[in-house]
Formats: C-alpha cells, structure tokens, sequence
C-alpha cells in the first residue's frame, strides 16, 4: 500500500511537471510571434530608410542644373529670379562684364539669394585665332566687375560659343564650363517648344543653357523647374555637378 501510494505520489510529480512545461511552452508560444513581428518591423523600416537615402523608393533624388547666359537683363532676369526663389531654386548665370557694369544690383541680387555667378567675358567675345590676348583681357576685366560688385572670387567661365584656350585655366584659375542641353531659346519664342526640349533630353547632371534675355526663356525655365522638380530633381549650380 505504502509502495502503491509512492508510485502514485511519482506519477503526479511528473504530471504536474509535464503541465508546468506545457504551459511555459505555449507562453513562450504566444510572446514569440510578438517580438518576431516587432522585430520584423524594425527591419522594415531600416529597409525603408535605406531606400530613401539611395533612392530605391521611386523618388530619388537626382542633380541637375539650369545655366543662363549673356545676362543680366534689366527686366527678364528679375523676372526668372522672382520664379526662382519661389520654387526656392538655384541657378547658374554666366554673366557679361558691360551687362554686369550697368545692373549692379542684379548682380548683388544674385549672390545674395545663392546662385552663382561666372564670366561670359565683356563683351561676349568668342575666341578665335589670334584674339587670344584681347579676351583673356575681356575676362579679367569682367572677373574685376563681378568680383567688386560680390566681393567673390569668379572661378567658373562660360566662353561664347565654346570656344576655349586650354592654357587660361591655369593662368587664370578659371574652369571652363559648357554643357549638355540647348534648346536654342535664343532663336524662339514659343515656351512651349523650347521646354518640350529641355525635358526630352533631361536626365541626371545635364547641364541645361538658356538665356535670361527673353520672356520666352522665363516662362519655359520656370515650368521646366516645376516638371522635373515632380519627377525628383534638385536643382543645384553647376559646381555640385562639376566636383560633387
């Protein structure tokens, strides 16, 4: 009898056991699911946040920049900054030494709102041979103006036409820049046109050439800002395209 109560006194030792594991199991069980999820979750948003900064999420962010020569316009040009600062855009003017000379206060305009500036020479002299001197003279007369009026350093130059001396950029501490796009806005006055073609050919780090002389030009630069800003561009100056 004795024997018959130990064995039975062992066979609910180990059933209380057995229950003990059961149970600690299954809240094991129900709290797993718990923490996987949130843990699940946290990666999620790290997979999130990492498409964000490399642009996988669809809305990357890509560089491009607006240029405008021959500059400024009394008129026009305030007009194009007007719309810039709106739509909080920096530009690129590539200005020349007479225009810089009778609109100073464009020029400080300008510089205060973040857009750079560059030489277009004086008098928008294209280099040919045997001119050589007489427009490295055109540009360092037009970096004297612009640099009066900024207190700045003029490091960028836009030669006409595309036309440059490899030698100057040494001598002058100057960059040539050309670029990628032009929409020869010089030659129309349909808006429409002439931003149908800049966003035909738009793509990451294009360089775009306009002309701040004509209220065509303004009206298609603005909405060619508003149409690639949708598409995930930033707008920077040609420098961050040059050297980032």
């Amino acid at each position: 009898m004795i024997f018959g109560k130990k064995k039975f006194f062992f066979f609910l030792v180990i059933i209380l056991v057995s229950l003990l594991f059961y149970f600690l199991g299954r809240k094991q069980t129900d709290v797993y699911p718990m923490q996987y999820n949130a843990q699940i979750s946290r990666m999620e948003d790290s997979i999130l946040v990492e498409k964000v900064l490399t642009g996988q999420d669809g809305t990357e962010t890509r560089k491009i920049a607006l240029t405008f020569d021959d500059g400024p316009h009394p008129y026009y040009t305030e007009q194009l900054l007007d719309g810039l600062k709106e739509r909080n855009v920096c530009a690129t003017f590539f200005v020349t030494g007479e225009h810089a000379e009778l609109y100073p206060e464009i020029i400080t305009r300008m510089e205060e709102e973040g857009h750079l500036i560059g030489n277009h020479t004086y008098s928008h002299m294209q280099l040919k041979s045997g001119s050589l001197e007489a427009f490295k003279e055109e540009l360092v007369k037009t970096n004297e103006i612009i640099s009066g009026i900024t207190g700045e350093e003029v490091l960028f130059v836009r030669p006409p036409y595309g036309t440059w001396e490899k030698s100057l950029e040494a001598e002058l501490n100057m960059f040539p820049v050309l670029w990628t796009i032009d929409p020869l806005d010089w030659c129309s006055s349909n808006a429409d046109g002439i931003t149908r073609k800049v966003l035909s050919k738009a793509k990451e780090n294009s360089i775009i050439l306009m002309h701040d002389s004509y209220p065509s030009t303004v009206t298609a630069a603005l909405r060619v800002v508003d149409e690639l800003q949708k598409q995930g561009y930033e707008f920077v100056t040609v420098d961050e395209i040059l050297f980032d």
